[in-house]
């Protein structure tokens, strides 16, 4: 579930007792065979989103120039380098945020929270095992922090290993009843393994912790499908892109609930918006296809 742009928590006076984040948004669209297929109902989960804390900053170009103020005014202090390096995190900039998160940690080595923003840019960027040691590393120093958690969750859910992954998440929710992406991202993981009620009550959890986040409801949307109901999938993919609208995989899945239902008017309509999206995306083309969609012609979508 996209949280936003992303994260941190403001800095607080001891080292043990930090919490700062970083969001940076990893949504990957993933309807598998369910929609190129189309003689299926299978289901695959949508990617898993980054964990994050309270509190945003938001990752500008003034931001990060007051944040560059801060260092060179503290140059010895770990939780200058931390924040700065969230924002460049946030921005797409991982080298600057990891050089940011390895200084920090060279400050202070007990520093928990510049491991997990450390670990996530490594998750980000594919580079799992080192997002594990550093994950482990801040959980070490702090076993409460829920984000490195959640963190660790889903490198063991990428991994297919189920119950570690299951564990993580159930600890993140544990310390953090309101942490939405831990009930995302455990919802994901009943998802895979076919535990579609189970996601689905999860994904409802999420769902109400959060405001105008597509990224569950599509998740909950395919759960539905794979149940069999499309009159509830067809709701929340509505949700989803009204919430967000230039989201492709919201109007494709959307396009296929409502094929599913028979409405080919609002399939035809949808699979032309994510078309309008990605002029080049196969399923999507497919569907258009698949349902008479005409070039050019005006189409109902709500």
């Amino acid at each position: 579930m996209t949280t936003t742009q992303g994260s941190h928590r403001a800095p607080r006076a001891s080292t043990a007792g930090r919490r700062s984040c970083l969001t940076v948004i990893a949504v990957a669209a993933a309807i598998c065979s369910l929609l190129a297929g189309c003689g299926t109902t299978g289901v695959t989960s949508v990617s898993p989103t980054s964990e994050s804390e309270d509190n945003q900053l938001a990752a500008s170009p003034a931001n990060i120039a007051s944040l560059s103020g801060v260092v060179q005014r503290n140059p010895n202090d770990p939780q200058a380098y931390n924040m700065r390096g969230s924002v460049f995190g946030q921005s797409g900039r991982n080298e600057e945020a990891l050089a940011d998160f390895d200084k920090a940690i060279a400050l202070d080595p007990n520093y928990a929270q510049a491991y997990g923003n450390r670990g996530l840019i490594h998750r980000k960027t594919g580079k799992l095992d080192l997002a594990l040691a550093d994950y482990n590393k801040a959980l070490t120093l702090d076993p409460n922090y829920a984000v490195a958690y959640l963190g660790r969750g889903i490198i063991y859910r990428l991994r297919k290993q189920p119950f570690d992954a299951f564990k993580d998440f159930n600890k993140a929710i544990a310390i953090r009843p309101d942490n939405a992406e831990a009930y995302y991202n455990r919802g994901l993981l009943y998802q895979s393994q076919k535990q579609h009620q189970f996601a689905i009550d999860d994904f409802s959890t999420s769902i109400g912790l959060t405001q105008n986040q597509a990224e569950p409801y599509i998740a909950r949307g395919l759960s539905y499908m794979a149940i069999n109901d499309f009159k509830a999938a067809a709701a929340d993919l509505d949700d989803a892109v009204s919430a967000e609208p230039q989201n492709l995989q919201g109007w494709t899945t959307r396009a296929y609930a409502y094929e599913k239902l028979g409405d080919k008017d609002k399939a035809a309509g949808s699979y032309a918006r994510a078309l309008n999206i990605n002029k080049d995306h196969e399923p999507a083309k497919q569907g258009f296809a698949r349902v008479g969609g005409k070039i050019g012609q005006t189409y109902q979508t709500f």
